[in-house]
């Protein structure tokens, strides 16, 4: 029998208002890739923070045994003594600072007060090549694209000397090559004898890693399930996580697709930085009213770069072509003119760009139309009318929370993501750009975003999707662009539409882009 390296027995958290964790009981056994599962609120993340000791021994109950001995951890460095380090979904690193000093911030190579660069820097580029990135360690974070700087925080932990690895949500920003190559790389640690926790919600991954899987529903422990005796079925372990069978990952609609609402005629953009790189090159695309337009393509293809050019140029220099808005051509100088237009731009860094964390849901749901809860003559909020919009979208959505009152930066990912989508639809807008809107959260709340654009479309407003997921841009759009490089390299409609058609846009474009 296999060795048990962590047991969590009995862990239950309570925040003011929610009982996060009820009695979960976890174990891990030594050299395996155990995956935590379960909705965005579940707890999972809850549960890591106690064992690294984010959540300090005293703020919960019940007991964590690691390698046979009871754990009492008052904060990271205590549980990172004992070779347990995790890896956060949103990456903490530092873009100005080089990938040696990210690797060993806090974490000094030195005696005293002298830092050792010579060590600092040898020592980053053995972990580096460990993890398979060529990159010297002299080269700063910002020169590096996500997929790299998630590998470099494998290697920070590995400097730390990690027994047991955890993962949150590895791969969420990550596209399907760099997803697949983090993937075996964990499955070479484990060979190595390293015992892994990932919590994801992509269960494709779970099946292709996980040596055994325990899901979370509401704060308590479901079941564990055992690869090789149990039935690890997507829809088993979906049922175990929302409660209910998902019979249709994507809701039914009826499209009544109209007249042309936008249109973005030879669209090109430069990048800010680098005044020469053309970053958008001559695109053009339409939305129709009643009608979900998705984009897809690799990441660093322009989608983003596009998407924030167009509302209110709130990226790039040297922007030329024009942008149509129901056939007559306007010019969205920034974003409040944006806004005016009824054009909104729903963020994939929503921590980042989309919500203010440190302030309640009442604040952030209002944020983008404060006209329309203030008073006329003298332009002061009324908070009232704040409240009871805020809670009217609370109801709406179904996001969970105990109040409107609470800050927004205490809330799941797939609740905060509903609270940014809130903050869109108060500003009544007519077209709706939704960039990665489901990334980092689980099926139940996917399916519950997927009928918000449904009922949007159905009020004849547009919807442009931009997703990494091709599954979800299959399920849910009326048509496709492609994009590589830059460019439209593609246009299909929902009928012909296969993840293989649309993948073959994408190498074709690029073999031309080689041979030329």
């Amino acid at each position: 029998m296999a060795k048990i390296l962590l047991e969590m027995k009995n862990i239950t958290k309570t925040f003011p208002g929610v009982k996060a964790l009820d009695n979960v009981n976890l174990k891990v056994e030594e050299g395996e890739i155990h995956a935590l599962v379960g909705e965005n609120g579940a707890g999972k993340s809850t549960l890591m923070n106690v064992l690294s000791g984010i959540y300090p021994y005293g703020s919960y109950t019940g007991d964590i045994i690691y390698d046979g001995e009871v754990c009492k951890f008052n904060k990271i460095k205590d549980s990172e003594s004992k070779g347990i380090v995790i890896i956060h979904q949103e990456l903490a690193l530092v873009p100005y600072m080089t990938i040696a000093e990210n690797m060993y911030l806090g974490n000094e190579r030195g005696k005293n007060i002298k830092i050792d660069w010579t060590e600092t820097f040898g020592e980053s580029d053995k972990y580096l090549r460990q993890v398979g990135l060529s990159e010297s360690s002299h080269t700063l974070i910002k020169d590096i694209g996500v997929g790299k700087q998630q590998l470099v925080e494998i290697a920070k932990a590995l400097a730390k000397n990690a027994k047991l690895l955890i993962l949150d949500e590895p791969t969420s920003s990550l596209n399907e090559n760099e997803s697949k190559a983090l993937l075996d790389l964990l499955l070479g640690f484990k060979k190595q004898g390293m015992t892994s926790i990932i919590i994801s919600h992509k269960l494709n991954e779970i099946a292709y890693v996980a040596d055994r899987i325990t899901v979370i529903r509401d704060g308590s422990t479901i079941e564990t399930l055992d690869k090789k005796k149990d039935d690890c079925s997507e829809d088993h372990i979906i049922q175990g996580m929302v409660g209910r069978e998902l019979t249709d990952r994507f809701p039914k609609r009826e499209p009544h697709i109209g007249d042309i609402m936008m249109e973005v005629k030879n669209w090109t953009v430069y990048h800010p930085v680098y005044s020469g790189r053309k970053v958008d090159d001559n695109v053009n695309i339409n939305v129709r009213k009643g009608e979900i337009v998705g984009i897809a393509g690799l990441q660093g293809a322009g989608r983003t770069e596009l998407a924030m050019s167009i509302f209110g140029k709130s990226y790039g220099t040297n922007i030329s072509g024009d942008l149509m808005i129901n056939g007559k051509k306007v010019e969205l100088k920034n974003i409040k003119d944006a806004i005016s237009h009824k054009v909104a731009y729903v963020t994939e860094d929503r921590k980042g760009n989309g919500l203010i964390l440190s302030n309640p849901i009442t604040i952030n749901t209002t944020l983008a139309n404060l006209g329309a809860i203030s008073t006329k003559k003298l332009g002061v909020i009324d908070f009232d009318k704040e409240y009871a919009v805020s809670v009217d979208y609370k109801n709406k959505l179904k996001t969970k929370c105990p109040t409107v009152m609470q800050n927004v930066g205490n809330l799941s990912g797939g609740n905060m993501q509903k609270v940014l989508l809130a903050k869109w639809m108060f500003a009544e807008p007519d077209i709706m750009i939704l960039d990665e809107p489901t990334r980092g959260i689980d099926v139940g709340a996917k399916y519950e975003i997927y009928c918000i654009m449904n009922n949007l479309v159905a009020e004849g407003k547009s919807v442009i999707m931009i997703s990494s997921e091709l599954p979800e841009l299959l399920g849910m759009s009326d048509r496709i662009y492609v994009m590589n490089e830059g460019k439209i390299v593609g246009e299909v409609s929902r009928a012909e539409a296969t993840q293989e058609l649309i993948m073959s846009y994408i190498l074709k474009s690029s073999k031309k882009k080689i041979e030329a």
